[in-house]
């Protein structure tokens, strides 16, 4: 035990120096200065929802425009998330305070919505759809403060704050939709040191919003299109009636606040995970499992084997006195080559190509290179990675390839190029079209799929082709032992030897490591959560390899132990067992914390789950497979076989 304490120590070392990686935040842009009075653009993002899933643009809804509308040139991973970054016609200035000012149309022509614009707008009040805007690329939050459970004396004290991404767009009450048509702007500026001869520059470090819903007749406005706010307790709210014309005025006011944050830190609030405990819990109780099971089932297994082939080698010496048993009994058949190899070597090279990508990602948002701040950054990166490693992915599956006897390299080459990305492609394009029914801008536009067409057939299959190339001329895989002529008969199987209780025993301890960083996952995909916990998913993914190794193995084991030498298929299907888990808890999730009634975001949401448990699957299949492979390869090259 002084061998696993010495590892716990070390594991808590690299946790704590993962911790501090967390905050540390290489900035997306540089940043910007302001002088006194100098323009501060705000620009819309878009309106999401977490009960439809379905962002829109800004202008899809019948708000103030600006005189001429310029959309920002965009990169990959802000077309798929659906974001559509566009001016609004909001003046600020900084550190220039305005009480109350009418956006458009003059306060004596107030802005007047028609019958299908009043029920476009109370469709989306009543999905509880949420506003983004950005000023200086920080996205704006809503102030949410509440009484923690403490005691009476100190709740007079203390709030807790807690910050909610964008604003709401309105709310209801009852039956009635009421809109939020007044934006108390709150912006927090950091003033630089300069010199004393030089003017102030200013940086925005917070943008705040306290939306407020004000009936037309409550703004008193006058002709310089300055109004003034009624008291909080006499106004009463902006009703929108979708079944008639509704008459309104959009408004705004701004403040500014000097702020002690840095440029650097700015973005600390909206990464504040509240859960920070539960993932230190959630690690160090991971960790513990993992390494203590490590610890036991290799205890077990080297002694047994010890035992095995210290046996098996004695036998030889006593000239076969005793009848063999258990896996030395296959060793002329456990190298035969599966069914199917092109189809088995294809999904091996694929998981090869997700296992590079996933690494490479993890690690360098772990650094703090992918930060939300460079919006898009995570989702552009990991599509041209998958694309460039399109060359290892082929180099493995190659050589596997030309190990299982196959000799048709160029149609193994060009399965493994287009199996995994054509259902991933068929999938993502099957829903596009719904999305694009509904006119949302979450619907990857044509010329992007056309893009990411040409990327695959244009880098990822050449590059596919090239690492396969060379893994079939490669020396294939080195077996220890000849394969027989003859394929001997497997004994009949006991029922715990089936498949399907294969996949569910070996699931649990890979799902059980990750589960609860599973959920701050979907979090983050699902409900509009900025995820920036990299340093504990770094750890999480190696506890995750190692945890899939280990129990492929034993697997592997306990089949050959039973004489059944069909071992390659069965154990990438069993050890990707986890992804049966992620499936069932994706349900769960579905169902417990989502409210989604309506066909097309179940849809939406069940075809995303399908790829997620599918790559899953493909890449926990492949840990197993190499470990148990070298595992097989280990064992019988340890025996003596005449």
């Amino acid at each position: 035990f002084s061998f696993l304490q010495e590892r716990l120590r070390y594991v808590l070392g690299l946790l704590l120096l993962l911790h501090s990686t967390d905050s540390f935040y290489v900035p997306g842009v540089a940043p910007i200065n302001f002088h006194h009075n100098d323009p501060v653009e705000i620009k819309a993002v878009k309106l999401t929802s977490s009960r439809t899933q379905l962002p829109y643009e800004y202008y899809s809804l019948p708000f103030c425009q600006p005189s001429k509308i310029t959309y920002k040139a965009e990169n990959l991973g802000e077309v798929l998330r659906g974001d559509r970054i566009v001016n609004t016609p909001f003046q600020v200035s900084m550190n220039v305070e305005k009480k109350c000012e009418v956006l458009c149309n003059l306060p004596n022509k107030p802005v007047t919505l028609t019958v299908e614009e009043s029920k476009l707008i109370a469709e989306r009040i009543r999905e509880d759809y949420y506003v983004h805007l950005i000023a200086d690329n920080l996205p704006v939050a809503t102030r949410l403060e509440f009484y923690s459970n403490r005691e009476e004396e100190e709740k007079k004290k203390e709030k807790d704050v807690q910050f909610e991404h964008g604003y709401r767009l309105g709310f209801m009450d009852g039956n009635k939709f009421y809109l939020h048509n007044h934006l108390s702007f709150i912006l927090y500026y950091h003033r630089e040191d300069v010199e004393e001869s030089q003017e102030h520059t200013y940086r925005v470090v917070r943008f705040e919003v306290i939306p407020q819903s004000i009936k037309l007749e409550d703004l008193k406005a006058d002709e310089k299109s300055m109004c003034t706010l009624p008291e909080a307790a006499g106004s009463a709210p902006q009703e929108i009636d979708p079944t008639k014309e509704n008459q309104l005025l959009f408004t705004y006011s701004v403040h500014w606040e000097e702020s002690d944050i840095k440029w650097a830190s700015r973005w600390d609030t909206y990464l504040t995970m509240s859960d920070v405990q539960i993932h230190w819990f959630s690690i160090i109780n991971s960790v513990v499992v993992v390494f203590f099971l490590s610890g036991i089932l290799s205890m077990i297994i080297i002694r047994t084997l010890r035992k095995d082939i210290a046996n098996y080698n004695k036998e030889d010496d006593i000239e076969d006195t005793m009848e063999e048993s258990g896996w030395k009994l296959v060793h002329g058949d456990v190298f035969r080559p599966p069914q199917y190899p092109m189809i088995l070597s294809s999904l091996l090279g694929s998981g090869i190509q997700l296992f590079c990508m996933i690494l490479i990602v993890i690690f360098v948002a772990m650094l703090g290179m992918l930060s939300p701040s460079s919006r898009g950054a995570l989702m552009t990166t990991a599509c041209f990675l998958f694309m460039f490693m399109g060359v290892f992915g082929g180099f493995f599956a190659g050589r596997l390839y030309r190990t299982l006897k196959g000799h048709r390299w160029k149609k193994g080459a060009f399965c493994t190029a287009t199996l995994y990305p054509g259902v991933v492609f068929g999938i993502c394009f099957v829903l596009n079209c719904f999305i694009w029914g509904k006119h949302s801008s979450g619907a990857v536009p044509f010329p992007t799929m056309v893009a990411l067409l040409c990327m695959w057939f244009g880098i990822s299959l050449p590059l596919v082709y090239l690492g396969y190339y060379f893994g079939f001329r490669k020396q294939p895989y080195d077996n220890p032992v000849r394969t027989n002529q003859i394929p001997r008969q497997i004994p009949e199987q006991r029922w715990y030897m089936n498949k399907f209780v294969g996949i569910l025993m070996a699931g649990i301890l890979p799902f059980g490591a990750m589960f609860i960083e599973l959920f701050f996952i979907f979090s983050a995909i699902w409900e509009n959560q900025f995820y920036y916990l990299f340093g504990f998913l770094f750890l999480v993914f190696i506890i995750l390899v190692v945890s899939c190794s280990q129990i492929s193995i034993v697997m592997v084991y306990f089949q050959l132990c039973a004489e059944d030498y069909r071992w390659w298929w069965r154990t990438f299907l069993v050890s990707g067992g986890s992804a049966f888990y992620v499936l069932i808890y994706a349900v769960f999730y579905f169902v417990n914390k989502l409210d989604i009634v309506e066909f097309i975001p179940s849809l939406l949401y069940f075809g995303y789950t399908a790829l997620m448990v599918l790559s899953f699957w493909l890449l926990t299949g492949t840990i197993g497979f190499y470990a148990a492979y070298m595992f097989v390869r280990k064992i019988y090259a340890a025996v003596k076989i005449d």
